[in-house]
């Protein structure tokens, strides 16, 4: 049976994506006293970050955007991966977002949505979350986004 949160999915025509393994010494979630951390996601698509490079220096606004949502869906996927069910998700508590942006790029936020829009939308309410959206010179891989989250758990 098709839980509430992947029939979302499907009706969003998304599809949960491999879980990537970690590319340095950490674990990819952990899911301790009720809630579920799970490790910073890169744009992984296929085995390879799929948006490389800065904002503010050959990728726009949009393109961030695109990458954040590709992070949220390898969030979830962590998830799906440690929890066996999406459904068993409380509320989501926080996303971090860490945008690799020039020093004159101040659209952060806007760049985050591209993950927080995406969540709300697959989680309803539920999805509805704290953030945080930094800026910094570069991420591993060459990645445009790195996201983070923290879940309450069932």
């Amino acid at each position: 049976m098709t839980g509430e949160i992947e029939a979302r999915l499907k009706a969003l025509n998304l599809a949960l994506p491999e879980v990537a393994s970690p590319v340095a010494n950490y674990v990819p979630f952990l899911h301790i006293n009720g809630f579920l951390y799970v490790s910073g996601q890169l744009p992984m698509r296929d085995g390879k970050v799929a948006v490389t490079g800065q904002l503010g220096s050959g990728l726009d606004v949009e393109d961030g955007m695109e990458a954040a949502g590709i992070c949220l869906m390898n969030i979830l996927a962590q998830a799906k991966n440690a929890l066996g069910d999406l459904d068993r998700i409380a509320q989501a508590v926080r996303l971090s977002g860490f945008v690799n942006s020039t020093a004159d790029f101040t659209d952060h936020p806007k760049v985050v949505n591209g993950a927080s829009d995406l969540l709300v939308e697959i989680l309803g309410d539920k999805g509805r979350h704290t953030r945080a959206a930094v800026g910094c010179s570069s991420l591993p891989l060459g990645a445009a986004v790195e996201i983070d989250a923290i879940f309450a758990i069932e």
